[in-house]
């Protein structure tokens, strides 16, 4: 009688297992849906990275010019035209005009080419700029986490406030919802001090 091998293949450790594999489906739902019950962030004081990048028209943003002009929100998203980034950029959208009477600027920050950045905004009527950010170096000079790194690049959901050229607030797990309402919040915390 012959004896046959099962063939299982070998464990190779390059090939991801359904642990693995699981917790980049995990990471990828989240970001990409997000939270609306995100953390409250936290205050805190150092300088505001000096970079620039391009927009979604393909002008170049110089982030110190901005911060000129007044207190900047800098939020970063994993995916253009997603659920969960779509919540949180129409809730600045939505709080637009009260945020620029207190002079605030408002940047988005994503992995995105300039033309899904364009498109994004063109499909929402997003009235600040979204700049593209493909090579992570936007990302990287904010200390922003890549949600998953080497497979596909996307940015972990954060907002920072920037005044007077110094990061005055950060949150790590930005709101999607309710983006908006934590920066006002934040804003009338810092005019009562």
């Amino acid at each position: 009688m012959v004896q046959r091998r099962l063939c299982v293949p070998e464990h190779n450790p390059k090939t991801p297992t359904m642990k693995h594999t699981m917790r980049i489906f995990t990471a990828l739902f989240a970001g990409l849906f997000g939270s609306a019950n995100a953390g409250q962030g936290e205050k805190v004081d150092y300088a505001a990275p000096a970079v620039s990048g391009v927009n979604q028209d393909g002008v170049s943003v110089n982030f110190a010019d901005v911060y000129k002009k007044g207190p900047t929100v800098v939020f970063f998203y994993p995916k253009a035209n997603t659920p969960g980034c779509t919540k949180q950029a129409c809730s600045l959208r939505d709080a637009f005009a009260d945020l620029t009477k207190d002079g605030v600027q408002v940047l988005g920050v994503s992995f995105d080419k300039p033309e899904a950045q364009k498109k994004f905004k063109a499909d929402f009527t997003l009235p600040y700029d979204l700049i593209a950010d493909p090579e992570g170096k936007i990302v990287d000079a904010f200390k922003v986490d890549r949600m998953i790194k080497g497979l596909l690049n996307l940015a972990s959901r954060q907002c920072f406030l920037v005044k007077d050229g110094k990061v005055v607030w950060h949150d790590k797990k930005a709101s999607t919802a309710e983006q908006a309402a934590d920066i006002k919040r934040v804003l009338a915390e810092l005019a009562a001090k």
